[in-house]
């Protein structure tokens, strides 16, 4: 059984997950709620004739946290360095907590909430960036896709939650400011649990080293790991650390530009980087998490009659999703690969967009069969959305690129999301509303069928590949990587790193391994140690 104390640092850490989580559902369903739409004037009947303007006025609301966001993460990639992880974590509970204050005592100041937004969002989207981080820093190495995937299931959670809690207080309280004042504070309690327990666990082993704090990164790792300071397996685990460090305090040296030029010159790393860009472009004009932040109205215009009932059915839909990550993380990346799960998610959202586009534009909710199946068909897109693209840009993007360009391409391109998901969710009401419904279906599954065909020629399947080792899979024309598979030579299967050394861990002749083309003219064969 892990240590209590790796227990506690992984809860806190995965903490960082309720901001996010929690905006998507508890504030998004917050922005329904009657007393809400009173206060910042979003009722119907003050936008008579102009329902363009009032889904404009919604989606400042909503979008401007999202924008805060973007920007909170790009700052987050340059203060993690510099304060530490800890100290990183802290600062933007903090400025969260602070906007989040801000937001529930607007008291109906438009211009004030929409600073709130902002600045609450700056260190929501940090701690995008920070939580993951810290917790594949302190993971040991054969659990840390489940401990990193541990910030997603508590940003699910929440997600869920929050839908449930506006459900609860728009049925057991009567209408006043006070309902959506405490829909959106819920989150404080628990973020403010986790920031306090934030001073009884230590920085990084990995960030202490990088700074030459060696005896207190072995300190750290001994708590974090149960185990005594001269205990073998724990100096075995040190001393790989403390190299680390070394090789990152040698790759400081290089500035960004430098980086960026040769992410950009190098035929392999611009195919990459590029493919990674189009991976999260496609994941968020599908919809993304514009459906998610609309999904109270969405299920309205699919036919769930009265806002407790739509609100019921939001949190099984974030239930749905936390779910389907959890099984999805869990069990099928590993087991059917990359490949399979974006292309068979982005078949479902493109069938069920297709689907709502013809109910919308030549059913209505005047046929109740058809009422239920578009409502089935938000929860079959969760699915589609929660094994393919919701996730799958985050596992490409930590793993296809070399150390070297690794940080700037990851924070670069987690930029490119933020700033989409911004303009998604900033649009999403107005497509909705000017393109009738079903003209914003019809867009969304334009973009996936896009995505098939974009992604599937581009994407080659990196399941267990060696992070060393991708470059091969990207040596041929970006329309041809989908042919490129690596695949060992000999017993084993993928994911174990030595198997694809000069020499195995068992005495085998290792290393052996080939570019398998699918077109056999085009196959490959390297070999060594042999």
């Amino acid at each position: 059984m892990a240590p209590l104390y790796y227990l506690l640092a992984v809860v806190v850490l995965a903490a960082g997950g309720v901001p996010k989580g929690y905006d998507e559902g508890g504030f998004s369903a917050s922005v329904t709620l009657s007393a809400f739409k009173a206060d910042y004037g979003l009722t119907k009947s003050k936008w008579h004739g102009t329902a363009a303007g009032l889904a404009n006025r919604t989606a400042n609301i909503t979008s401007f946290g999202v924008l805060g966001a973007a920007l909170g993460a790009v700052i987050a990639y340059f203060l993690n360095d510099r304060l530490g992880r800890l100290w990183s974590y802290r600062l933007a509970i903090v400025v969260w907590a602070s906007g989040i204050l801000m937001q529930v005592f607007s008291s109906g100041i438009f211009s004030f909430l929409l600073f709130a937004r902002v600045w609450g969002g700056l260190g929501a989207g940090g701690l995008t960036v920070i939580s993951p981080l810290f917790l594949s820093e302190i993971a040991p190495a054969k659990s840390r896709g489940m401990i990193v995937s541990m910030y997603m299931v508590v940003l699910l959670s929440f997600l869920s939650l929050g839908f449930f809690i506006n459900y609860g207080v728009s049925k057991n309280m009567p209408q006043s400011r006070a309902q959506w004042q405490i829909v959106q504070a819920i989150p404080l309690i628990p973020v403010g649990i986790a920031f306090i327990a934030s001073f009884c666990i230590p920085d990084s082993p990995r960030w202490l080293a990088s700074r030459g704090r060696n005896e207190e990164a072995q300190k750290a790792l001994a708590k974090l790991r149960g185990m005594a300071v001269d205990d073998s397996a724990l100096v075995a685990e040190y001393d790989l650390i403390v190299y680390e460090a070394g090789v990152r305090a040698e790759m400081q040296n290089v500035n960004m530009l430098e980086t960026a030029k040769e992410c950009f010159t190098s035929p392999t790393l611009r195919s990459r980087y590029l493919l990674l860009v189009a991976m999260h472009t496609v994941a968020q004009w599908t919809g993304g998490n514009g459906i998610t932040y609309y999904i109270s109205d969405i299920f309205q215009y699919a036919g769930i009659v009265g806002s407790q009932t739509s609100l019921i059915t939001s949190g099984a839909y974030g239930l749905v999703k936390l779910f389907v990550t959890m099984i999805f993380a869990w069990g099928l990346i590993d087991r059917l690969g990359r490949r399979r799960c974006f292309l068979a998610g982005l078949t479902l959202q493109g069938a069920t967009h297709i689907y709502m586009a013809i109910y919308f534009g030549a059913i209505g909710q005047t046929n109740p069969h058809a009422s239920d199946a578009a409502v089935a068909s938000v929860f079959i897109y969760a699915i589609g959305w929660s094994i393919g693209l919701c996730t799958i840009p985050y596992i490409y993007g930590t793993e296809i690129f070399p150390t070297k360009t690794r940080g700037f391409a990851y924070s670069t391109t987690m930029a490119l999301h933020w700033f989409f998901q911004f303009a998604v969710v900033r649009v999403t009401p107005v497509m909705l509303v000017t393109l009738h419904k079903w003209g914003a279906y019809m867009f969304w599954a334009f973009i996936c069928a896009t995505g098939i065909v974009l992604l599937g020629l581009w994407a080659p399947e990196t399941k267990g590949v060696p992070m060393e080792r991708m470059h091969e899979l990207f040596e041929r024309p970006w329309y041809q990587c989908w042919r490129s598979k690596l695949v060992p030579v000999g017993e084993g299967e993928f994911g174990m790193e030595e198997s694809y050394g000069t020499e195995s861990l068992e005495g085998k002749k290792g290393g052996v391994s080939r570019v398998e083309r699918r077109d056999s003219s085009l196959t490959s064969h390297e070999s060594s140690s042999r």
